[in-house]
């Protein structure tokens, strides 16, 4: 630890130089007009990891945005590592409520403050560094492939065709990611599942044209007022959604599993006090965190329409939009969820509106055995660093490929994340701890350690 503490301390200053960078870069992959932000990123990543020591990189063309590719063979007897992370991030919307630049990254108490603090250009650069520190001291005893790519923020659609054409390029025996978070700063974590992900946009008309709500006001369906009670009956009294079928598959988790899981710390009231709320709400039956870690859900992330500028316009509008998500369980199948949803919800449309729903992109959920010698491996390196052993938890998160990658590749994923509730990843102001930042990157050392240890 001594050897890594010195290199990190000595390296400190080009670290934060080289990875602020990357974040000026605005490669938001929602946004068409960033197109070209997103091959700067990928040229950027290629310099990164040509200076951190690998081999060979290789940029690859999709039919959205780029993949990057990069590799380090030591010896092919020896395992290999295959290292996942993504350059693109969330619009920084609203801009208002963001306290700087959010592409201009700022060091303010003892964090990074930026888009893409955390997620995911903060933690990828601790892999990218723990790689340099192998090389430089020639202590890399395993094989490592780098893939970095620019569409895990909406959804990932052409990952899994690009891991289907290039499977024997990607071969490893393991994955490694550093996408997630930990329970405190002080309380290691490993993430050991994830939700997946339903995403629709719907749409509802009503009259051919925006109308006037005094001449049509209460003889004419409102789109807006329509969608929103179809959207109110989405979930019960009980707070369970009531889309039929959407529990079909849905596997119960264990009386001793839910137990362990409830071995996180866990405080309701600096819960509610972090983000604001005086009471929080969920499915009856299960506690804040199984909710959030081993239960689907329903949310609305958007909803327009109408006149939204400033002053009166009394107009009964034409037409209604919301985005709305559903977060899954390991077994649910997106696909089938996504054509249950649509179903239902056109039919207890009104005849008096149009609805269309549209799928957007989704992804099934994950989950890694604690028993497997990978996660031992994460395990002992966490203890090395933080002097106790992580906890296990399940992530209400989604990363769509992580379950893919099982599928393509046959390999397993390990979710070593850095991240933290207060890193207020796709909200204003995000922003990333420092002290996570240089223990993850010391933590991702040590894992190679157990994971491929010097003969």
């Amino acid at each position: 630890m001594d050897k890594i503490n010195q290199y990190i301390e000595e390296n400190k200053g080009r670290f934060l130089d080289e990875l602020f960078g990357l974040i000026r870069i605005q490669s938001i992959s929602s946004l068409s007009e960033k197109r070209s932000e997103m091959d700067r990123a990928a040229e950027y990543w290629v310099k990164i990891l040509t200076v951190a020591g690998v081999d060979r990189t290789m940029i690859f063309q999709t039919p959205g945005n780029p993949v990057v590719f990069a590799e380090k063979i030591v010896d092919m007897s020896k395992p290999t590592l295959l290292i996942y992370a993504h350059m693109d991030v969330m619009p920084v919307d609203p801009i208002e409520k963001w306290k700087s630049n959010p592409f201009e990254p700022e060091i303010r108490d003892g964090r990074i403050w930026a888009r893409g603090a955390n997620d995911d250009k903060g933690q990828s650069f601790i892999q990218a560094k723990a790689f340099e520190y192998l090389v430089r001291t020639n202590t890399l005893n395993c094989n490592v492939k780098f893939i970095i790519e620019g569409e895990e923020e909406v959804g990932s659609p052409n990952l899994a065709s690009f891991c289907q054409e290039h499977k024997e390029l990607l071969k490893t025996d393991l994955i490694l990611v550093s996408d997630t978070g930990m329970i405190a700063h002080d309380i290691p974590s490993i993430t050991v599942g994830l939700r997946g992900l339903a995403y629709w946009q719907v749409e509802v008309t009503g009259p051919d044209r925006d109308l006037h709500s005094g001449l049509f006001g209460g003889a004419v369906a409102n789109p807006i007022t329509e969608l929103c009670k179809m959207i109110a009956s989405i979930t019960d009294g009980d707070n369970k959604i009531t889309v039929p079928g959407f529990y079909d598959d849905v596997q119960d988790v264990s009386a001793s599993e839910r137990a362990m899981l409830a071995k996180a710390p866990f405080e309701a009231s600096n819960y509610r006090a972090s983000i604001g709320v005086k009471a929080v709400k969920g499915e009856s039956g299960y506690s804040t965190m199984e909710r959030t870690g081993i239960r689907p859900a329903f949310d609305v992330c958007g909803i327009w329409g109408g006149y939204t500028g400033e002053g009166a316009k009394t107009v009964l509008p034409s037409k209604a939009f919301a985005k709305i998500s559903a977060r899954l369980v390991p077994n649910q199948d997106h696909h089938k969820i996504a054509v249950l949803f649509q179903d239902y919800f056109q039919s207890i449309a009104s005849d008096a509106v149009i609805v269309e729903v549209h799928s957007l992109h989704g992804g099934p959920g994950y989950v890694c055995p604690i028993d497997l010698p990978a996660y031992c491996a994460a395990e002992n390196a966490f203890e090395d660093v933080y002097g106790c052993k992580p906890v296990p938890v399940r992530s209400g998160g989604s990363i769509p490929i992580i379950s893919a990658f099982e599928e393509i590749l046959g390999a397993k994923t390990i979710l070593m994340g850095f991240g933290l509730e207060s890193d207020a990843i796709h909200s204003p102001n995000e922003n990333f701890l420092l002290e996570n930042f240089y223990n993850g990157i010391r933590t991702v050392i040590r894992f190679y350690s157990h994971f491929a240890p010097s003969s």
